[in-house]
């Protein structure tokens, strides 16, 4: 396998061969294709296998801290490597790769999870933030938090960033009611709401194309 990797790269891998080489070199013995196959089979697919929350990988036979503790470390790299493509540059001018970063952080959370990118007069990203984090249809955000944390950054502009643990991005009633009134707040301090995006299972929704702004 590690020929074909050196020769072909690791698009020649299926996802089991990935993960298997993954497991091989956090327990350095044995044959892990069994338990790289299972592990495809429970959750679907190698994305899907990194993003599981880290009790449920414990709890299955046979991975084991190590183990986990390598497929975190993948997942996290690959967030930073999608979260460095957005610095110093105005975010806005590169919108599938903004999408590509929020898809990675987030479609496959169980439970929903606000957060908030806020941005510099040139649209560059200061921060990206968790708001907050709920259950697995909703989640408590409140406009004075936002604005207030926006004030304590000197933010001129946020991009608004939710997920639906169903897979669906549609709207909730909650989710349009919520956007304006934290629109509101921001008009009354001159900061720039650009959008609220939904983040679903392969699918997103921004409010801003969907004229909800």
């Amino acid at each position: 396998m590690r020929a074909k990797i050196m020769e072909r790269g690791t698009d020649a891998l299926a996802d089991y061969e990935l993960l298997e080489m993954l497991l091989f070199l956090a327990f350095k013995q044995g044959d892990t294709k069994p338990l790289a196959k299972a592990l495809i089979n429970k959750f679907g697919s190698y994305a899907a296998v990194l993003a599981a929350p880290q009790p449920v990988l414990l709890a299955v036979p046979g991975l084991g801290v190590h183990a986990v503790c390598a497929i975190k470390l993948v997942q996290g790299s690959a967030v930073r490597m999608a979260r460095a493509e957005l610095l110093d540059r105005p975010v806005l001018n590169d919108w599938p790769r903004l999408m590509d970063y929020l898809t990675a952080i987030l479609a496959r959370e169980r439970v929903e999870q606000f957060r908030i990118l806020f941005l510099d007069n040139r649209n560059q990203l200061l921060a990206d933030e968790m708001q907050s984090r709920g259950t697995v249809n909703h989640t408590h955000v409140y406009p004075r938090e936002v604005v207030k944390r926006a004030l304590d950054l000197h933010a001129t502009a946020i991009i608004l960033v939710h997920n639906h643990p169903s897979g669906d991005p549609s709207p909730s009633s909650d989710d349009i009611e919520m956007t304006h009134d934290i629109r509101e707040a921001l008009d009354l301090m001159s900061i720039t709401l650009h959008d609220h995006v939904i983040i679903g299972n392969g699918r997103w929704l921004s409010f801003r194309q969907k004229n909800l702004l």
